[in-house]
């Protein structure tokens, strides 16, 4: 037996990409070369790889164990080829970055410090300024990468998938609304809701009513987190968070959350910058490390659209349950 690194790196890209067509454009190959050395390698390994169905391929049980290696292998192999070239030749520079969303950094903080082990004399600097139009500060240049939830139509700006979550409703364990299975728009009628600035792109503002289109008794806007859950726990307002950004809240019961609609109130999170044929190697890095670190309470892209598929029919199948339930006494 005799694995190569090209055959990790084509089970990697296989298995992260899903079909064939994506690995080979990913790796640079035409689909007959990467067949051809996927082939290889399960001829080395004496049993297949991947299940080959009409629309994915879905790895095995040797598959799995392949991808486990490889993944550690490839960037243990990575870290060596950088600290070489990084003793040659020590990398300067700088990333400029913003985040959409508030709470978007506290899960940047491991990302920062997995990235700055590696590029220790790389700055690492958050353009707050550009947090309410980062698009703008992107196409002005004034941005090297910016973590969004609400992308734009530009052809000058591309986007590297990140994950998917749930936006859900932060109540106090008290509130009038906390024991419903769900929350519809009209439920928020009437409450005082907290959210980040510009209020104009609060998603439930944006996503789930439209501005105006209920009486809410005030409508507040909070850059804290802190400030907003503190209030939130006193009963003044209700806010939308993800589960990851309360997650200790919600286990010492101090705060409780509800999914909003019946199907669930998803973001998908992408990094946005411009195309540039030539960027440095520390942005390339940097949004590696970005896409590869995983986070508690997120989900892929094809995980979060499963979770959505599913959840209107349990609701159904539990509604048919309990109209079914009172004729089997």
């Amino acid at each position: 037996m005799s694995l190569e690194v090209r055959h990790l790196k084509l089970v990697a890209a296989v298995a992260e990409e899903g079909t064939i067509t994506r690995a080979a454009n990913r790796l640079h190959l035409t689909q007959s070369a990467l067949s051809h050395q996927l082939h290889d390698a399960e001829e080395q390994l004496g049993t297949p790889l991947f299940d080959r169905t009409s629309k994915k391929m879905k790895l095995t049980g040797a598959g799995e164990r392949v991808l486990l290696s490889a993944r550690t292998v490839l960037e243990e192999l990575h870290r060596v080829e950088h600290d070489i070239e990084s003793r040659a030749t020590p990398i300067r520079g700088e990333v400029r970055l913003i985040t959409q969303c508030y709470t978007a950094c506290d899960w940047l903080h491991s990302c920062l410090m997995r990235f700055m082990k590696t590029y220790t004399d790389v700055d690492v600097k958050v353009v707050v300024e550009a947090t309410q139009n980062p698009f703008v500060a992107l196409l002005e240049e004034k941005l090297d990468l910016a973590i969004i939830c609400s992308p734009v139509r530009d052809r000058r700006i591309e986007y590297t998938p990140l994950f998917s979550d749930e936006a859900l409703a932060i109540l106090a364990p008290g509130h009038r609304l906390a024991q419903k299975p769900f929350l519809t728009a009209e439920d928020f009628a009437g409450e005082t809701l907290l959210v980040y600035p510009p209020k104009e792109e609060s998603i439930i503002l944006t996503n789930l009513v439209a501005p105006g289109g209920l009486a809410f008794r005030a409508i507040q806007e909070l850059t804290l987190t802190k400030a907003m859950l503190e209030l939130v726990k006193a009963g003044t307002g209700i806010t939308a968070m993800s589960r990851w950004s309360v997650a200790p809240q919600l286990e010492e019961g101090s705060l409780v959350a509800v999914p909003i609609t019946q199907e669930g109130l998803w973001r998908d999170w992408s990094v946005a910058r411009l195309k540039r044929k030539n960027s440095p190697a520390y942005i390339t890095e940097f949004l590696r490390v970005l896409t590869v670190t995983k986070q508690h309470g997120k989900m892929s892209l094809g995980a979060a659209k499963r979770a959505r598929d599913l959840r209107p029919r349990a609701a159904a199948a539990e509604r048919a349950r309990r109209l079914l339930t009172p004729y089997h006494r």
